[in-house]
């Protein structure tokens, strides 16, 4: 970077006229100031010696021209008094100049160590920056595991929820079922019940005919024992009458009659006797066929009579024992549908917990996000601000160098904006050690009114970036 003073070119031409090229002292200037350890004492003593040279070789020009021209010694004596006079006006100037130089040296000296000081701070907090920005990643993979978490619960919660609604379906199921089967044997329950109470009309008829039978016997009995006792008298008055009749033939003709009436009375005997046991032995079989069939009919009543209890009491305890299970079931049926309420309602308490805490984390999540763009643009900013301050410390180690001698820039606007404003600095090419070079690119910090092509800027205000960068091996 090379940047002219046209006073100080001014005033070295003035130097030169009299004391000739000042190569060394220039150079020894700037390879003073590149190393960066320029020496305000040094650089007077240089100029003092060089001066003290200056003035003991005119003394010997002086003398030397004395020598060849003692004759002209009045005119040679006023041209050196002019000459001296002229030669400590500029040694005056010579010093002033080098004694400002050495102080802007100095401030320029302090400056850049204020502004290294400033540029380590800045280090360090753009550390501190970055190491806070590295945090926000480690809390969105902790948020990024939490939600797994959260979710895979969630999915856990949803596979006992159907898990339980399955189970519950099945239950529900079974209770249809077991109701089904309930009302079946109601119902079976119920026809046992109509059949017991036919079986027990038919027991009842079973009964009434059994009595009616026992008092028609008790009457063929009561009947046959009028109908023996009737025999008998029948029989008591036939043998009478042939007693009698036998008698009063016995009579008429007693001894021509007797053995035939006797004979024909044991035929009549014999003949009633045997239609009297014929009767009797008929009614007897009679009777005992109506008791055999009565008796058996009773004991088949009373085999239906008992298996009909039977049968009862089976449907009775089979009755007991459905009502039993059909409680128990019920019951069961209660607390399962109890505890899906419990779990659909502590279900939907998880639920809307993890929904409040998903919307807490996607929530610090945001204001992590938020936070991490604060801190990116005052990364940014703090960048800008490190980049101009870089730019101004090479400018003013350009200045230390010699390739600057003040704070003002000639610049080219290169555009004008209402909200920003480049600028352009004209004939500026800042070589770096590692051997980059490009054009530096500085933004305004307030827009001018008036964009003209050029002007004078103070580099405080200005803001810098590198442009268009690119490898040079000079």
């Amino acid at each position: 970077m090379s940047f002219g003073s046209e006073h100080y070119v001014c005033a070295s031409s003035s130097y030169r006229k009299v004391f000739g090229d000042g190569s060394r002292l220039s150079s020894r200037f700037s390879g003073a100031g590149g190393a960066g350890s320029f020496r305000s004492q040094s650089l007077s003593r240089c100029n003092v010696a060089s001066s003290a040279a200056c003035s003991s070789a005119s003394s010997l020009g002086l003398g030397l021209a004395y020598r060849r021209s003692p004759a002209s010694d009045g005119l040679d004596l006023s041209q050196a008094a002019a000459r001296t006079n002229e030669y400590k006006i500029i040694r005056t100037n010579e010093k002033e100049q080098l004694q400002g130089l050495n102080d802007r040296f100095a401030v320029f000296i302090e400056k850049v160590h204020q502004l290294e000081t400033q540029n380590r701070a800045l280090q360090a907090e753009l550390a501190a920056l970055r190491q806070r920005h590295a945090e926000p990643s480690r809390v969105g993979e902790l948020f990024q595991r939490e939600l797994r978490d959260l979710r895979a619960q969630l999915e856990e919660a949803s596979s006992g929820r159907a898990q339980a609604l399955l189970e519950r379906d099945g239950l529900a199921e079974e209770v249809q079922r077991l109701r089904a089967r309930c009302e079946e044997e109601s119902r079976g329950r119920e026809g046992a019940e109509r059949a017991l109470k036919a079986q027990q009309r038919d027991v009842d008829g079973a009964t009434l005919a059994r009595l009616d039978l026992e008092k028609k016997v008790e009457s063929l009995l009561d009947e046959l024992a009028f109908v023996r006792q009737v025999h008998d008298e029948e029989v008591a008055e036939l043998l009478a009458t042939l007693q009698a009749s036998s008698q009063a033939a016995a009579e008429v003709d007693v001894s021509v009659a007797k053995p035939d009436l006797s004979s024909a009375l044991r035929e009549i005997r014999a003949q009633y006797e045997s239609l009297a046991a014929k009767n009797l032995q008929s009614a007897e079989e009679w009777y005992k066929s109506k008791f055999a069939n009565l008796n058996e009919q009773a004991a088949r009543s009373t085999e239906a009579i008992r298996a009909s209890r039977e049968e009862i009491h089976e449907y009775r305890r089979q009755l007991q024992a459905r009502t039993i299970e059909i409680e128990g079931l019920r019951g069961a049926n209660e607390s399962l549908e109890r505890q899906i309420l419990e779990l659909e309602e502590r279900h939907s308490a998880e639920v809307a917990t993890y929904q409040d805490n998903i919307g807490q984390l996607e929530n610090d999540l945001r204001n992590t996000k938020s936070e991490m763009a604060r801190h990116l643009r005052e990364y940014q900013d703090l960048l800008n601000v490190k980049m101009a301050l870089d730019i101004e410390i090479a400018a003013y180690r350009q200045y230390i160098t010699g390739f600057a001698a003040c704070s003002d820039l000639n610049v080219q606007v290169s555009c004008c904006h209402h909200a920003f404003c480049y600028f352009q600095i004209s004939h500026m090419a800042m070589p770096f050690a590692n051997g980059f070079k490009g054009t530096l690119l500085f933004q305004l910090d307030d827009c001018p009114t008036d964009a003209i092509p050029k002007s004078r800027i103070p580099i405080t205000n200005l803001k810098g970036v590198w442009l268009n960068e690119d490898k040079n091996s000079d």
